[in-house]
């Protein structure tokens, strides 16, 4: 299932908006049913900025390495850090308690994101 509310990149993250120029960021679920067991994640630190399309951390699986890349230009005002302690958070709940970071968009950051109908044709075998 792909929430309707949120809005995706083609990288597999996708973005909430939090209101007041913040956005919360994941992984979808397909990205983490194709990971695997995820065991670590590695988060940008809080007032870090990051630009759109640039990756900002890391998953580690069971099966692979994946980079995590910013769905928007802006700055880190918050982290998940229950994954430090569980990661599997991203496997049980990706759009719920999996979710990885927050932002505080840069001036006129303009998103380019799929929604859910864009984003479950770009899954789509």
């Amino acid at each position: 299932m792909i929430p309707e509310e949120l809005r995706y990149t083609d990288a597999h993250e996708w973005v909430r908006d939090l209101g007041d120029g913040v956005v919360r960021v994941g992984i979808t679920d397909h990205a983490q049913s194709q990971l695997g067991d995820v065991v670590f994640v590695q988060l940008p630190d809080v007032g870090t900025t990051v630009q759109a399309g640039a990756p900002l951390g890391e998953v580690e699986s069971t099966k692979s390495v994946s980079e995590i890349y910013s769905p928007l230009s802006g700055e880190v005002t918050a982290v998940n850090e229950a994954l430090a302690d569980t990661p599997e958070l991203v496997n049980a709940g990706p759009y719920g308690e999996g979710w990885m970071l927050e932002l505080r968009l840069a001036e006129g950051a303009q998103p380019e994101l799929l929604d859910a109908a864009g984003y479950a044709a770009l899954t789509s075998d």
